[in-house]
């Protein structure tokens, strides 16, 4: 099969884009494009009637009414029937898992093309809706041509993908490198002067462990501000934690930030913190983002999980247990020991994005994949 000749669709998860799985479906679609690929990107409208919204000549976004959401799944009947009309124009699926949705509308296709599954994590919280799905689950494993995995180490331990190893692939997440503007970065350290600066950036919600972020500050100096970007159901709780431990000048919730007043805060930052506590984090963007701007990176030893994996131990950062407020204070410190302790982490962070995780190594590696699924 001619590279220029192959026809791919990403199929799954929502849009608008609003979480990781999300926008790796949507940077495929368009970086693939963008080598002359046709590539569509199916999933479900997080709200509004079935549409097609074209991005260029060679890819489109094709949304799919949805009725509801239960159990973090949007069940959208419209996948199904769409799905059926359009399968055979597409030489290979890409469906991108864990979404129920997308996997009952492949079942009930009727393609016959190849598949490739695209393992992002395993189903975790929903556990009633693991029971259900699981027959389903195991149907798209034995049925897709080839499974990629985000790191080696989510690959290799996941318990639902122990007897499919041949059929496994690593695929690194790859992002565009952030680009701060100097007088916004400046804007920021002028906010906060003579202070060391954490910054971390995520949903405020359970599994991110920012209970534990926000008790590390405890066990930081006066010179140190923690900055935490993001919304979600826990801020007053947190917030009230932060005031309870009298913690208002060493700990700021931030709230939303936009897509342009991100790159300025990893800018700004001297190390970026990750303190997640539950598998649930099975790779972490927000780190690689920080590694693309020199930024030495804190994260957890999650049991199963990749994030220690994207963050190399000793040479991008440093990873301690999770739930553990005081070990992230002790490696924050040790980053930001000296300049050349510092130095040698934010040199190996900038190298490990450089050689890892950038989007035109995804965008290649993938093709690969495509060019090679099945051998």
């Amino acid at each position: 099969m001619e590279q220029k000749k192959l026809k791919i669709l990403q199929l799954g998860k929502f849009y608008p884009i609003r979480g990781g799985i999300e926008k790796v479906a949507y940077d495929l679609t368009v970086g693939l494009s963008e080598q002359a690929i046709d590539c569509d990107m199916m999933c479900a409208a997080i709200q509004g009637s079935n549409r097609i919204i074209s991005i260029n000549e060679h890819a489109r976004i094709i949304c799919c009414r949805t009725w509801l959401k239960a159990a973090a799944t949007m069940i959208s009947p419209a996948m199904i029937f769409t799905l059926r009309k359009i399968q055979q124009q597409y030489d290979i699926i890409h469906i991108h898992h864990p979404d129920p949705m997308a996997c009952l509308a492949l079942f009930l296709s009727g393609y016959k093309g190849k598949v490739i599954l695209h393992w992002h994590s395993d189903i975790h919280k929903q556990k009633m809706l693991l029971q259900l799905y699981r027959p389903l689950q195991k149907w798209l494993l034995l049925r897709a041509d080839r499974i990629i995995g985000t790191t080696p180490r989510y690959l290799t331990e996941s318990p639902f993908l122990q007897g499919v190893q041949p059929k496994t692939v690593c695929l690194p997440i790859g992002v565009d490198a952030m680009c701060p503007k100097a007088a916004e970065v400046a804007a920021i350290r002028n906010r906060y002067p003579g202070k060391k600066i954490v910054f971390s950036l995520g949903r405020l919600v359970a599994y991110k462990g920012y209970h534990f972020l926000v008790a590390a500050a405890r066990y930081l100096s006066d010179d140190y501000v923690v900055l935490i970007g993001g919304t979600g159901h826990l801020k007053d709780q947190l917030q009230q934690e932060i005031e309870t431990d009298g913690l208002q000048e060493k700990v700021r919730l931030l709230g939303h930030l936009s897509d342009e007043e991100l790159p300025a805060y990893y800018g700004a930052c001297d190390v970026f913190c990750l303190s997640s506590i539950q598998k649930t984090e099975a790779f972490g963007i927000v780190q690689i983002e920080a590694m693309s701007c020199g930024k030495p990176v804190v994260a957890t030893n999650i049991p199963q999980s990749g994030v220690s994996w994207v963050n190399a131990h000793g040479i991008s950062g440093l990873n301690v247990a999770p739930g553990n407020a005081e070990a992230l204070a002790q490696a924050i410190c040790q980053v930001m020991k000296d300049k050349q302790t510092y130095h040698h982490y934010a040199a190996g962070a900038a190298k490990r994005y450089r050689e890892l995780f950038t989007k035109k190594q995804m965008i290649k590696q993938c093709i690969e994949i495509y060019m090679n699924n099945g051998e």
